[in-house]
């Protein structure tokens, strides 16, 4: 008679997950770029919201240029009359600029609130454990993104409107001197306004709040100081729509300037400013706050 077999004894099952092997290959800071490109262009509507905003600033711009052009005579406008200022002015307006920080402090906030609400974030500090890294990773595909936003909206803009007043003798080209400065500063102030919300996003992780933090940042708090003081007029000029508006103004021969008036380099600065506080912003709340 044979002995009956031994009892099969099973394997403990482990409940900390596996720990990667030392052949495993770290994740690259470009490996981190291209999964939040492929991230950003994913969401649904992207495409659609910025391509959208795109075409409504072309229009509000070449608007506003159609109106110089009918109220300008076909011999072209009077000598020093301050044609580079009107030129450039109407080429990327006030209310473009309005529109374009609304629409990227909105898409900067919902790059990364989009993901706490739907947990996804846990899912990507889980794969990737250097939270820092992850967050100037989406930081920068959101700056390159808005940037080519900023760009497209602010190069047709002034194409369309100088095309349209050359017919009037009243365009100007980039080679004038604060037109390419002018342009800049219209392409530029999309990834800074972005880099605002992004920050924002991260901190208050409501997409209504973010928003409406955004909103009292880049448009009440400007409102709320004048350039009539010093210290006053120093809060005033490190805003991000004070900043664009002195880069826009190619032209200051007919302009009543303020007893304070703001610097071409400070408002450089103030956009370097606010894309690095933001940012430093970001990485900072991610890192003292759990998911």
């Amino acid at each position: 008679m044979t002995a009956p077999l031994p009892a099969t004894v099973p394997a403990p099952v482990p409940t900390t997950a596996p720990a990667p092997t030392a052949g495993e290959p770290r994740p690259r800071f470009r490996d981190l770029l291209a999964a939040e490109w492929i991230r950003f262009w994913s969401l649904r509507p992207m495409p659609w919201i910025l391509g959208i905003g795109v075409l409504v600033l072309i229009g509000v711009n070449l608007n506003a240029a159609r109106y110089t052009y009918q109220h300008t005579e076909p011999a072209g406008p009077p000598p020093g009359s301050g044609v580079v200022g009107t030129a450039v002015n109407v080429s990327f307006t006030g209310l473009a600029a309005d529109l374009l920080m609304l629409l990227a402090a909105g898409v900067g906030a919902a790059v990364v609130v989009g993901e706490y609400s739907s947990g996804m974030i846990r899912t990507t500090f889980a794969a990737v454990p250097d939270r820092r890294a992850v967050l100037l990773a989406k930081a920068g595909v959101l700056a390159a993104a808005m940037l080519g936003v900023g760009t497209l909206a602010s190069g047709v803009s002034f194409w369309a409107a100088q095309t349209l007043l050359g017919l009037r003798h009243a365009g100007v080209s980039l080679a004038e001197p604060g037109v390419l400065r002018a342009v800049a500063g219209a392409a530029l102030l999309a990834p800074v306004c972005a880099l605002i919300g992004f920050g924002l996003g991260t901190l208050i992780r409501h997409a209504a709040a973010s928003v409406v933090s955004a909103v009292l940042v880049l448009f009440l708090l400007p409102a709320s100081f004048n350039e009539n003081r010093p210290w006053s007029a120093a809060i005033a000029h490190a805003m991000p729509f004070t900043a664009w508006r002195r880069l826009a103004e190619a032209d200051l021969t007919h302009q009543l300037l303020p007893p304070y008036p703001a610097t071409v380099a400070g408002s450089w600065l103030a956009y370097a400013g606010w894309v690095l506080g933001s940012v430093l912003l970001a990485t900072t709340a991610v890192r003292r706050r759990d998911v």
